[in-house]
């Protein structure tokens, strides 16, 4: 059996070990087997990031990680052996490669991760399996956050240093008072997309108090109050065409709002960078200045 073979054969027996609740006698085991190998070692490769975007959306990757290790039910997991924990593990591991690249030294370090911490031994009950989930899952998600702060470290030295922190960003920006008030501690907490999806509620039920109209809710009540013909919101006099074009243009802003940014949050928000995420809270914050601007009109 050569070495290719043998180590085909190694990595299958620490994968069974795992999946039996063995991780860390696996784990053991693969350091015993690299220790041994003869063969010359890859030597390691630090990722060279290009724009803060990049970098931007390796942190977006492995917080939404975190918010997977966060919502992990550990003791259904074990209990009914429904392989959540595996999965999170398993992506865990994967967003450190695909952000760090297989061969440096964060990925190296972590590509045995696993959801455990403390002692393990034969005939351990599933309270005292739950237990050691539990404390790896928390020891896990501090290693995230660890990633991600060597991240912004890189971000910062790209920008020479010049990166305002996230709450700068929105100081500077003004949020109408209705998107700040749900947006800014999710944003600086760690949760930008979170944020954008609170603002974008936000905006709704705004515009529902503002026109009184309680009894509808997503594109038909933009649709209803920013209607250019009998506006119940109206943004000019509607003396002409280009006040017709105003009032209609800004009724589609509102719609898409609801239709790209609020409906689309409810399910699976496309995330990306902070930076993209910062632009979406100043659009909504935009919205919300011109519907407080806008006059009702009675019926």
């Amino acid at each position: 059996m050569d070495n290719a073979d043998f180590a085909q054969l190694q990595s299958t027996f620490c994968e069974l070990l795992s999946k039996l609740g063995y991780s860390e006698a696996a784990s053991r085991l693969g350091e015993l087997h690299m220790a041994k190998r003869v063969s010359t070692p890859i030597p390691l490769e630090e990722r060279e990031f290009r724009s803060v975007e990049e970098i931007d959306s390796g942190i977006a990757k492995l917080e939404r990680r975190i918010r997977e290790l966060e919502g992990l039910n550990v003791q259904e997991a074990v209990l009914t052996d429904n392989g959540a924990d595996d999965v999170a593990r398993s992506n865990v591991r994967a967003a450190v490669r695909e952000v760090f690249g297989p061969n440096s030294p964060e990925f190296k370090e972590h590509e045995h991760i696993d959801l455990w911490a403390g002692p393990m031994f034969m005939g351990m009950s599933s309270g005292e399996i739950i237990e050691g989930k539990k404390r790896g899952t928390v020891q896990t998600i501090g290693i995230l956050k660890g990633l991600i702060g060597r991240l912004k470290e890189k971000r910062d030295d790209l920008s020479g240093g010049a990166t305002m922190a996230p709450s700068t960003y929105l100081d500077r920006l003004n949020l109408h008072p209705r998107i700040q008030e749900v947006s800014r501690d999710r944003f600086l907490d760690g949760y930008p997309w979170d944020a954008v999806f609170a603002a974008s509620k936000a905006l709704v039920n705004y515009v529902q108090e503002r026109s009184g109209r309680y009894d509808l809710d997503g594109a038909p009540l933009m649709t209803t109050v920013f209607s250019k013909n009998s506006p119940i919101l109206a943004f000019n006099e509607l003396k002409d065409k280009t006040d017709e074009d105003e009032q209609l243009g800004m009724m589609h802003l509102f719609e898409g709002v609801v239709l790209g940014i609020r409906n689309p949050g409810g399910h699976s928000f496309p995330e990306g960078p902070d930076q993209r995420a910062i632009e979406y809270l100043s659009l909504l914050s935009l919205l919300a200045y011109r519907a407080q601007e806008a006059k009702l009109r009675k019926a």
